[in-house]
């Protein structure tokens, strides 16, 4: 299922969580899915993610009848939640929940993938057995496909109905989390701060990413039984495309035409006929990027928007372009300066003479080194560059 949420309120995860905790008995749960889309999607409401559950059953017609009143009762009502926000320029749209049904297993790498790139339709995605429901279809058709040849995990508590104000997690507990190994995007350590918990409201009361699930189960634990931790209604682990790379195609190589730093801090890189953006969120990536020259040959790697800029999500230099300066006067000290073509250089202040060259002093930015935003401006779906698996190979 996909599109329960707004700004106003409401995780789908938890819906699914809900929905799970309501089947019937004849029906046993498999693995759950947490499969992040494509960002820039049109109508998203908060979030870009959409979930999905094997269902195991040997009486599926008893089963589509309880996803029918299900739906009708639980999960229709959710429909039309719209809320604008003073923080972003991108129009909110009113939820419009989706839902489907495959009989038998399914996946496509080839569709999934697509559904990371760019907009889809429905005419674009194989036909569920059963369906519910509007444009929330697409993501969960998309969570469903998806092949899971790379999986993370993800451990999502939520808190209970009564609960609100701000998040109570046990201090202690968050930084056991954050020092586990195998555990990953807990903490954005530029800022100091966790990232355990979600920004606005939301039933969710954290998620912990790890590498396998035993990890995610162990941290879980960790949290849900410290004694600063506030209650919750259940939780559960999901298998996420988070952390993959999956959205991402080959890297690409160019020559740097020139670079314009734009009001707010962001800065375009025009390089081979493409314009690269680099946000102001974006740390050493941001830093580096306006100090680029012309001819600087330069790796990126990042997702097209649909005004076909790419948003650099990670960046290599593997050449500079030397920095070039005329001599300084061995008199007066100044610069010298060309008195045209092959006459040979002349200081403006006392007329002393020279044949024509240019100094050349390097530049001190790193070389054949990749680098990617911090933890907190970083897509969900972007592999973390410094303890993730094999991270080298997939760049």
């Amino acid at each position: 299922m996909d599109d329960t949420d707004s700004l106003q309120g409401g995780c789908t995860t938890e819906t699914l969580f809900r929905l799970i905790q309501a089947l019937p008995e004849h029906v046993t749960v498999g693995p759950a899915r947490l499969v992040r889309l494509w960002p820039f999607a049109q109508q998203r409401t908060r979030g870009n993610a959409a979930v999905a559950v094997e269902l195991n059953t040997e009486d599926e017609q008893g089963l589509l009848v309880f996803l029918e009143h299900y739906w009708r009762n639980c999960i229709l009502p959710l429909r039309g939640m719209v809320q604008t926000s003073q923080h972003n320029d991108r129009e909110q749209f009113p939820s419009d929940p989706g839902m489907v049904w495959f009989s038998e297993s399914v996946n496509d790498y080839t569709i999934y993938r697509e559904g990371l790139r760019r907009e889809l339709s429905l005419q674009n995605l194989p036909t569920p057995t059963k369906s519910w429901g509007g444009h929330g279809q697409i993501g969960a058709t998309l969570a469903i496909l998806w092949p899971a040849e790379e999986l993370t995990f993800e451990a999502i508590a939520w808190r209970e109905p009564s609960a609100n104000g701000l998040r109570q997690l046990d201090k202690r507990a968050i930084e056991h989390v954050d020092e586990m190994e195998g555990t990953f995007l807990c903490r954005d350590d530029r800022l100091g701060e966790s990232l355990l918990a979600p920004r606005g409201v939301s039933p969710v009361l954290f998620g912990i990413r790890a590498w396998t699930r035993d990890v995610a189960m162990e941290a879980l634990e960790v949290l849900l039984d410290a004694p600063n931790t506030e209650p919750v209604i259940g939780s559960l682990v999901f298998e996420t495309n988070q952390a993959t790379n999956d959205h991402l195609g080959h890297s690409i190589v160019g020559r740097v035409d020139r670079v314009e730093v734009l009001r707010g801090g962001h800065t375009v890189i025009h390089a081979s006929e493409q314009r690269f953006l680099a946000f102001k969120e974006s740390g050493q990536i941001a830093t580096i990027s306006q100090q680029l020259r012309e001819g600087d040959v330069v790796e990126w790697k990042g997702l097209m928007a649909p005004d076909q800029s790419i948003h650099i999500e990670f960046m290599k230099i593997q050449q500079l372009a030397p920095h070039k300066h005329r001599p300084a006067c061995p008199t007066c000290d100044k610069s010298m300066s060309s008195m045209g073509k092959d006459q040979g250089l002349r200081c403006k202040k006392c007329g002393h003479k020279t044949d024509d060259c240019w100094i050349e002093t390097p530049r001190l930015l790193p070389v054949n080194q990749w680098f990617q935003p911090p933890a907190s401006s970083r897509r969900h779906l972007a592999k973390p560059l410094d303890n993730a698996p094999s991270i080298q190979n997939n760049l």
